[in-house]
């Protein structure tokens, strides 16, 4: 947990919501975030080619750029793809706290970032393994350090969708090593990886993760 020095909170004004409070009652929530600089309008306009059964909820990270109007989860470390553990926790809690603090309870919750975004989507699972359905991970990587919900995630094993690219240049190769030996021993991974693409999200990924969000939510319903 992040020390009082350390924490977070989510602007719940600047939260792009794809359905009003009333449409909102009863549906699961997609919790998307963005990337690095990036800002909750970037996946947010993704929203038109994902299924419709959830709500959409894209966050804007907690902590502003230094220069433009973008924003990030966690400061760049001096070692790509090894960001400081407290920092990724406090940004985790800070989602948490934020949606500790929704008016309703939606009927279940699922993750989807890209990068530092997809970084934070595994960073919830290991802080609430109950609070999630599942998770998709975009070009993006498992922090360092254990988790006192690793033991649970084990057990419960959480679908995970992996998406990346072959030439993405941001995720170095032992992040990425380190990210498909976690996800194989705590979650049922489906990974994907997309020839010739950088860091960015191509069609064939968007099909692969509306196909994967499909079968999520109809498997809610058989359940």
């Amino acid at each position: 947990m992040p020390d009082s020095d350390n924490i977070l909170s989510i602007d719940a004004d600047a939260v792009l919501w794809s359905a009003n409070a009333a449409d909102r009652v009863g549906r699961p929530l997609l919790i998307v975030m963005h990337g690095y600089g990036s800002h909750e309008g970037d996946l947010f306009s993704l929203s038109p080619y994902l299924p419709l059964e959830p709500v959409i909820a894209a966050l804007r990270a907690p902590l502003p750029m230094p220069v433009g109007d973008g924003a990030a989860w966690f400061p760049i470390s001096n070692q790509p793809g090894r960001p400081d553990p407290s920092a990724v926790d406090a940004a985790a809690v800070a989602v948490l706290a934020w949606l500790d603090a929704l008016p309703e309870q939606p009927a279940s919750v699922g993750l989807l970032g890209f990068s530092q975004g997809g970084a934070m989507t595994r960073q919830l699972l290991r802080h609430a393994p109950e609070r999630f359905a599942f998770a998709v991970q975009l070009s993006g990587f498992v922090a360092d350090g254990g988790s006192a919900g690793d033991a649970e995630l084990r057990t419960v094993r959480p679908p995970v969708f992996w998406g990346r690219g072959t030439i993405d240049p941001i995720i170095p190769a032992d992040a990425v090593d380190r990210t498909a030996v976690w996800l194989e021993s705590h979650t049922t991974s489906t990974e994907r990886i997309y020839e010739g693409m950088p860091h960015s999200i191509s069609q064939a990924e968007l099909a692969d993760v509306s196909a994967f969000l499909r079968e999520q939510y109809a498997a809610a319903k058989l359940r």
